[in-house]
């Protein structure tokens, strides 16, 4: 048989939203997973490899390349692939377009957080920052939340505005404190290195989704919005450390470890919404996400293969 390559239309037709955030409930049932990661550098270019193995799913390793003058010559900045290995004998299983992987791990993160915590009812959505996350999130946010309305924020008005014009029905925010009290969940998605969201302006019953921060310098909320704040993450192994969201603030004594209630390897400890509580979820990704989700899309690539007229 031939090692099949699943690339991103393919993969993209064949997921849905609300079944991909069960799988990785479900992937977060398993054995916690082994994960490291290397970054070899050329001058300005980057090689990232992200690999992961869970007792049951396999391994995975993803791997970037990071060029940054290849949009210079209309290139992609950012290629890669991930290969998927059996759990039973290490063979190599599929590859696995980079972009699609990224896409839904990221998006659906933050989406497996909110389906938990934040107000199932929730009529008003902001995603703050209008690059390809903010994308990703409107398309999944706007599956398991169809009564709610999304707007966007972003620094560069026109960025917001291109984004809101290719999905219909999705609005501009202009004023970002308003925006941010009005909405019932605040998704973020910036590069910033300092907070773009104050804990000042948020209220009881709202839900604070963190994605953009990835380095131990940056941070999209601040310390009042921690304190404020039940507070929850993904991985306490790739976010408590290796973040400045908590570790900035940890370094400093403002955050204790203990104030971090619970990660996916204990969802069961996430609590019903409350519209007293404000709950803030920081995404921190990590390539056990990347190996959840590949292993997720070669079985469905599998099953439309063994029933393609179904």
């Amino acid at each position: 048989m031939t090692l099949p390559y699943i690339d991103f239309a393919t993969g993209d037709a064949l997921l849905r939203w609300p079944e991909f955030t069960q799988a990785l409930a479900q992937g977060h049932t398993r054995p916690k997973a082994e994960i490291d990661d290397t970054f070899l550098y050329r001058g300005a270019d980057t090689l990232l490899s992200r690999a992961a193995w869970i007792d049951g799913l396999g391994a995975a390793v993803k791997t970037a390349t990071i060029f940054p003058d290849n949009p210079k010559a209309g290139k992609p900045m950012v290629n890669g692939a991930v290969c998927l290995y059996s759990d039973h004998d290490g063979t190599l299983e599929a590859m696995i377009d980079f972009h699609l992987v990224t896409k839904w791990k990221t998006a659906g993160d933050s989406l497996l957080g909110a389906l938990r915590l934040a107000n199932p009812q929730s009529r008003n959505i902001l995603i703050v920052g209008a690059g390809t996350v903010g994308g990703s999130l409107i398309e999944a946010f706007s599956t398991c939340y169809p009564q709610a309305q999304i707007s966007i924020w972003n620094r560069t008005i026109a960025k917001a505005e291109a984004l809101a014009a290719a999905y219909p029905g999705t609005l501009v925010a202009q004023d970002l404190p308003a925006a941010t009290t009005a909405a019932d969940i605040i998704i973020t998605c910036t590069m910033s290195s300092t907070p773009v969201i104050k804990g000042d302006w948020l209220r009881p019953g709202q839900h604070l989704s963190l994605i953009g921060a990835y380095r131990p310098d940056m941070r999209e909320t601040d310390d009042t919005a921690l304190a404020r704040a039940q507070i929850y993450t993904d991985s306490f192994d790739t976010a408590l450390d290796h973040i400045g969201e908590f570790k900035i603030p940890l370094t400093a004594g403002t955050l204790k470890r203990s104030d971090v209630l619970a990660d996916f390897y204990a969802l069961d400890r996430f609590p019903q919404y409350s519209p007293d509580t404000i709950t803030l979820f920081k995404n921190g990704g990590g390539a056990h996400l990347d190996l959840m989700t590949s292993r997720h899309v070669l079985d469905l690539w599998q099953a439309a293969a063994d029933h393609p007229h179904t």
